[in-house]
């Protein structure tokens, strides 16, 4: 079986030229069981991902890090320069002298030299977790945990970890238009990526044209509304626009979806452990949506976001509101 061709992007401020796949393969899943986890890594590699997205809070670090061990080690991938590996450091060490230690954690896990893009998760901090708490983090740090970010100190730190070679580029996640001009004010090294929610329903238009004009990639998380979790949306899957363009391309809606965002500029990581659709999501790149495909998409009625982490509104934390939050993205 040939291995399918993904495009990739060139990402900005790296260490060296440094180029990305436009899909990558998620591994964000509550109660995975890891032979699930490592069986679709396997499958995806055959088929031609190369680009793989996990994160310390995902607790799937050490499971995608065998399944590519398994990978180089049947030949499926030719060698580690090959592929493209994205972690992220969660609030509890996203404070500067937690950094880097918490990326050498990763690696550690993950069986790593380095990562090809380190990214912050959210624009939070928390109370550091204590050395012997278990592996496994909470979802979202609670109300006495959390704490403003000394955004300033941590990307210093995130820079330092590119510099000496930690991680290939570094970017942010759940980032607003504002937070993300804020972070260009002082960066010395401008994030290469921001990662955020993105699908038809939800298209980030401010800031995918903001991010164009400083060089930063967007990448879309949950595209197809995150079916079958518990915050997920069947907006997307049972759209009539999308379901109509569908069968006049002969592709599924899940195809459209994905042709849409690599169409209109953006990147993005899909989450699929069945077999069939982890093929058909890369069957998007020899065809093209039209323009009038494209107008179509984009003047679907938005609706609010999915992943807003109310949560993270309190009345003693750094956010106040859903707008000190999303800075009216939301």
């Amino acid at each position: 079986m040939a291995a399918y061709q993904i495009p990739e992007v060139v990402l900005e401020s790296s260490n060296g030229r440094r180029t990305m796949p436009v899909l990558g393969f998620g591994t964000a899943s509550n109660n995975l069981k890891p032979e699930v986890l490592i069986e679709a890594v396997l499958e995806a590699t055959k088929l031609g991902y190369r680009h793989f997205d996990t994160a310390s809070v995902y607790g799937s670090e050490q499971t995608l890090g065998i399944a590519l061990a398994q990978a180089l080690e049947l030949g499926l991938v030719a060698s580690r320069d090959d592929l493209f590996i994205t972690s992220k450091v969660w609030c509890d060490d996203a404070h500067p002298h937690l950094v880097i230690p918490a990326l050498k954690k990763s690696l550690r896990n993950l069986g790593l030299e380095y990562l090809d893009l380190y990214l912050i998760h959210w624009p939070i901090s928390a109370t550091p977790a204590e050395l012997d708490q278990i592996e496994e983090k909470d979802p979202m740090p609670s109300e006495k945990d959390q704490m403003p970010m000394d955004f300033k100190g941590v990307w210093a730190a995130m820079e330092e970890a590119q510099k000496v070679g930690l991680t290939k580029s570094i970017g942010i996640s759940n980032f607003s238009t504002k937070k993300t001009q804020d972070m260009l004010s002082f960066a010395t090294i401008p994030p290469s990526v921001n990662q955020v929610e993105m699908s038809p329903f939800w298209q980030q238009k401010k800031l995918r044209d903001f991010c164009k004009a400083n060089g930063i990639v967007v990448t879309a998380f949950s595209p197809l509304g995150a079916i079958g979790t518990s915050w997920g949306t069947n907006h997307v899957l049972e759209s009539k626009e999308l379901n109509e363009i569908a069968e006049a391309r002969g592709k599924t809606i899940a195809q459209v979806c994905i042709r849409w965002i690599y169409q209109v500029g953006a990147t993005l990581a899909v989450k699929s452990y069945n077999k069939e659709r982890l093929k058909q999501n890369l069957q998007v790149f020899d065809w093209e949506l039209t323009e009038e495909d494209i107008e179509k998409i984009n003047q679907i009625p938005q609706r609010k976001m999915m992943v807003r982490e109310e949560e993270l509104v309190t009345a003693t934390g750094p956010f106040k509101s859903l707008d000190d939050l999303w800075d009216g993205e939301y």
